[in-house]
């Protein structure tokens, strides 16, 4: 196994030749935002125009924003492998009915930059939800409506049990997935593990160097595994994969999965909060659960239904595969919608 050194002198190694520029980065002052002035930003940016950014925290965070400034505000959070462009249809549809929508690019993502060469790139759940609340801290927005899949799900779960007065209400695809260490040592079913294979992977520096060097390839493979019925085309999918060029992207990928498997440690700053999460606390805030043919067995949502002791709304699509926000557009904009009045 690699030391922690080492793993980030071979991921700084891989990726550099793949760097995105930063929009503003060492540029924009704490808590101030700039309007994507880079070609590349722009590009990335496609449907949604030009990016914004903000230093936010550790972070110079590259977002998207639709509809009126005095608009409720939604912020939208993308999983892996994904990234904004998830949520390109469904932006538009809540800019429309009136809503401030935000769609950060997580860490390692897009034009989000660290601020420091120094910081280490973690990507623990707790460290990811710190990020939303330093968004939001940064852009002055005291509650918002929080909606994601996947790593943004469990993002958008960990803030609401962390900081609750700061979220109005909930999406959740895949339901409550905030993640507790000890189970996560548990083993699953042989079938079930097969589908995790990518964790394992990821655990070795062979996964390490191969994420490096295949990371398109890669990617997109998850995308059909995971949405079979998902006929994407090309371009659909290069939009997003040019997030992936983020320079602390694979560091920050590789972290998170051998984080969840206990293979690599936090940092000390988010233990309080971490410890919080390990009690995997009830949601009393009022939350809608997505789940999609990804999740099989469990698309009733009885799994996680406890943890949700608020009003409470579950809906199961069908025929949509992991990526709900850009599979059911239409679906995931009422969810936000109706969790709002719940």
């Amino acid at each position: 196994m690699i030391s922690r050194r080492q793993f980030s002198q071979v991921v700084a190694g891989g990726a550099a030749t793949a760097a995105v520029a930063s929009v503003g980065s060492g540029a924009v002052a704490s808590g101030s935002v700039a309007s994507g002035s880079v070609a590349s930003a722009a590009e990335a940016a496609g449907g949604f125009g030009a990016l914004k950014q903000v230093q936010a925290g550790v972070l110079n965070i590259g977002y998207a924003e639709l509809g009126p400034a005095d608009g409720p505000v939604v912020i939208l959070l993308h999983g892996w492998p994904y990234d904004i462009h998830s949520f390109e249809d469904v932006a538009p549809a809540l800019a429309a009915q009136g809503y401030r929508v935000l769609v950060p690019y997580l860490r390692g993502y897009g034009t989000t930059t660290f601020r420091s060469g120094t910081t280490f790139r973690n990507a623990q759940q707790s460290a990811v939800a710190a990020d939303v609340i330093a968004l939001m801290d940064a852009l002055h927005i005291r509650r918002a409506v929080l909606g994601g899949f996947d790593w943004g799900s469990r993002t958008a779960a960990a803030v609401a049990a962390l900081w609750p007065r700061r979220v109005k209400a909930l999406v959740l695809v895949s339901g409550y997935l905030v993640t507790n260490l000890k189970t996560q040592l548990q083993p699953l079913a042989p079938a079930a593990e097969l589908g995790w294979w990518y964790q394992y992977y990821f655990a070795t520096d062979r996964g390490v160097h191969g994420y490096t060097r295949d990371t398109a390839e890669f990617n997109k493979l998850i995308w059909q595994t995971v949405s079979p019925k998902w006929h994407f085309d090309d371009a659909t999918y290069q939009r997003t994969a040019q997030s992936f060029t983020n320079p602390d992207h694979v560091a920050i990928v590789v972290h998170n999965y051998r984080w969840r498997l206990s293979l690599a440690k936090g940092e000390p700053q988010y233990a309080p909060l971490e410890a919080k999460l390990q009690q995997s606390p009830k949601i009393a805030l009022p939350t809608l659960t997505i789940a999609s043919d990804f999740d099989g067995a469990a698309a009733d949502g009885s799994a996680y239904r406890k943890q949700f002791t608020g009003p409470y709304d579950h809906r199961v699509l069908t025929g949509i595969g992991h990526n709900v926000p850009q599979e059911a557009p239409a679906a995931f904009a009422k969810a936000v919608v109706d969790a709002d009045r719940l």
